[in-house]
Formats: structure tokens, C-alpha cells, sequence
């Protein structure tokens, strides 16, 4: 009882309880609309984690989730809501895109150029919403919001200009294969490679059958460099102080309007670089004319708040998040289950996640339990 107690009261009980009442409400609906639960969920692992290929694809899909996940987390770290990861992510691949046409530089240059203009594309319209925050106290909800519009919308002019529209496509030109970030490239598919890789099946699975990139190692490190920003460092003490009190901070010397300013840019700056590495590490490594938007920063959200914010967190939530979107297109192929039941249990993860007092409450209700239990066997033992 005490072991259990004092896991509903750790950092990431809220987590797993908001898990496991997801996972109960989607097989409540399941056996609703006449599904086989303990099959839906059996078919739901086996299509993220029952083939190199299906767990290779989950990290993948994890990268960008992974990135705009660890870019709301450090803004809410710092007092922020970053709404605008979705229009940071998308101005992130337009940067790139454009880069990576225009330029054809030697691959060890190529590659950091293309990923620093996503950097900076996402970096610059984040510290826009900051310095509009600091400089006006507009809220940064609302001005982030409307950023993601103007994101959206330029994605497509850049995709239907004459400059960069690929011919009889809904696409832009795709960027020069020096920008590619994916492991062992064109090699992977050339004669020697093919004949290198025949003797391991699996990995021959994995490298010709998927975009097998470093992004997600790369996001790992952000995750954890940003982690160890925000509690090693004293800019990380400064934007957290300015976050929890603006006034303690001003009134100890911390320039708060430059730290608004600042942790907008870098939240936006981690956004755009989601975006810049799904452009160089995935097909078809261009960006298309968008009808909606694409989600990445918007489930990123998601990710934070299952991860309580924490930077580190956000790594097992976005592997989480993933399976279960990629996962959920093989329980509707294989069983014909509707994919809004794993949209279902996505919302209902997150909204129980959003209520922090769930796991204590139930902590504080064994407490009570444990004390009357105690209580009531001293009191058995003392009229003995």
C-alpha cells in the first residue's frame, strides 16, 4: 500500500493512470460499436512494434512529435504557452525547402545550412510572438494562433510560386540530395549495398523499406540538452524566475521582457528544427500544398502535457504517441476499426493527463484507508 502511495504521488503517476483510462474508455468503445478489444489491441502492437520496419516508422513519426513536444514544454517551463509550435514547424520546412533548393553545397555543409534556415525560420517567428508579448503584453495564445495561419498560408504560396512549384505536382521542388540526413543514403540502394545487406534481413528491411534517419537521436539530445538548460544553467533559472514571478524577477535584476523574447525564440527555434529535419530526412523531402494543418505542433502539445512538461518526458510520450497513430492504421486495416477510436483514446489520455489532482486524490484516499486500518488494529490490539 505505502509502495503504491508513493507512486501516485511521483512526477509521472498522473501519466500512467491518464494511460490507463485512455486504453479502458477506447475498449469500452470498442465493444460499443461491436470490436474485438483484446484483438484491436493486439493488432495495435504488432503494427508499431511487430516488424523492424513498423518500429523504425514509429521513431520516425516520433521525431517531430518528440521536437515540438520538448519546444512547449521548455515554454511552459518559462511561464509561455507555445500554441504556435505548429506554425514554427511548418515555416521550419518552408526555410529549409527553399534552402535546400537554392543550394548544392557539399554534404558536411549542405546539411547544417538546410537545418539551421529551419532553425531559424521557426526561431524567428517564435521571439516575433515573444517580442508582441513583451513589448505589448498581447497574449501570446492568441497571437501564436494567428501565426500559424500566416505559416499555413505561405507554405502554399512558396509551394504554387513559379520559383519553386514542381510541374504538374501539388509540391514544391524537392531539396538537392546533399540536404538528405537519412543513414547510408544512395549507398544503401546501389549494387554494393544491396549485396552487403542481403545477408541480414532485417536490416535490409530497415534501411530500403524505411527513411532510416538520425533524427531521432538528434531530438533525444535536444531533449536532454534543454532538460539540463533549463535546471543547470542560470539562463535556465532566469527563465524559469521570470516564469513563476515576474515581478520577484524584475525586482532581482532578471530583464524580463528580454527573457520572453528569448524563450519564445528558442521554443520556436526547436519547432523549426522539426520541421527542417522532416524535410531533409523523409520522402519526399519537399513540402506540399497543405489543406489542413498537419498536426505535428498540435500533438506535440499533447506530448508535453502527458509528459507533465518535462523536457525528458517528452521522449517515452512521443514513442507513445507515435505507436499509437501508426499502430491505429493497422488495427483499421486488419479489423476495419475506425481510426477515430484511436483519436478516441488519444483525447482521452490527454484530457485526464490535464487533470494534475487525479493521482493524488487517489494517493490521499489508500492514506486514509491505511490510517483507519491502523487505527483500528491498534485498536483491537490495546482492548486485548
Amino acid at each position: 500500500m505505502r509502495g503504491l502511495e508513493k507512486f501516485l504521488r511521483g512526477r509521472f503517476a498522473a501519466a500512467a493512470i491518464a494511460v490507463l483510462i485512455g486504453l479502458l474508455v477506447a475498449a469500452i468503445v470498442l465493444i460499443a460499436a461491436g470490436y474485438d478489444p483484446i484483438a484491436s489491441f493486439a493488432a495495435l502492437i504488432t503494427g508499431a512494434f511487430g516488424r523492424p520496419k513498423y518500429i523504425t516508422n514509429v521513431f520516425i513519426k516520433a521525431t517531430p512529435i518528440l521536437l515540438t513536444g520538448v519546444s512547449v514544454a521548455f515554454a511552459f517551463k518559462t511561464g509561455l504557452f507555445n500554441i504556435g509550435a505548429e506554425g514554427q514547424y511548418i515555416l521550419g520546412t518552408v526555410l529549409a525547402t527553399i534552402v535546400g533548393v537554392k543550394l548544392n553545397l557539399p554534404m558536411p555543409l549542405q546539411v547544417p545550412v538546410v537545418l539551421l534556415s529551419g532553425i531559424a525560420g521557426g526561431a524567428a517567428l517564435g521571439a516575433f510572438v515573444g517580442w508582441l508579448k513583451a513589448r505589448f503584453g498581447i497574449h501570446e495564445v492568441i497571437t501564436s494562433i494567428m501565426c500559424n495561419w500566416i505559416a499555413f498560408y505561405l507554405c502554399n504560396f512558396v509551394v504554387m510560386s513559379n520559383t519553386f512549384h514542381k510541374p504538374n505536382s501539388q509540391s514544391a521542388l524537392p531539396v538537392n540530395p546533399s540536404s538528405y540526413t537519412m543513414i547510408l543514403g544512395s549507398w544503401k540502394k546501389s549494387e554494393a549495398g544491396k549485396e552487403f545487406l542481403a545477408g541480414m534481413p532485417w536490416l535490409r528491411e530497415v534501411l530500403l523499406k524505411t527513411d532510416l534517419n538520425a533524427g531521432f537521436i538528434i531530438a533525444v539530445l535536444v531533449a536532454v540538452l534543454i532538460s539540463w538548460v533549463l535546471t543547470r544553467t542560470k539562463l535556465g533559472y532566469e527563465l524559469r524566475a521570470v516564469g513563476f514571478n515576474r515581478d520577484a524577477a524584475r525586482f532581482s535584476g532578471i530583464s524580463v521582457e528580454s527573457n520572453i523574447v528569448l524563450s519564445m525564440l528558442i521554443a520556436g527555434g526547436i519547432s523549426g528544427f522539426a520541421g527542417a529535419l522532416a524535410i531533409t530526412g523523409t520522402s519526399p523531402h519537399t513540402i506540399t500544398l497543405l489543406a489542413a494543418m498537419e498536426g505535428y505542433g498540435f500533438n506535440g502539445m499533447s506530448v508535453a502535457f502527458i509528459a507533465g512538461c518535462a523536457p525528458i518526458g517528452c521522449i517515452p510520450a512521443s514513442i507513445m504517441f507515435a505507436a499509437l497513430i501508426y499502430g491505429g492504421m493497422s488495427v483499421q486495416q486488419a479489423l476495419g476499426v475506425p481510426s477515430d477510436i484511436i483519436n478516441i483514446t488519444i483525447g482521452t489520455i490527454v484530457f485526464f493527463t490535464a487533470l494534475p489532482g487525479i493521482a493524488p486524490y487517489f494517493a490521499d484516499k489508500i492514506k486514509q484507508r491505511r490510517e483507519a486500518k491502523e487505527l483500528a488494529n491498534g485498536t483491537k490490539a490495546g482492548e486485548a
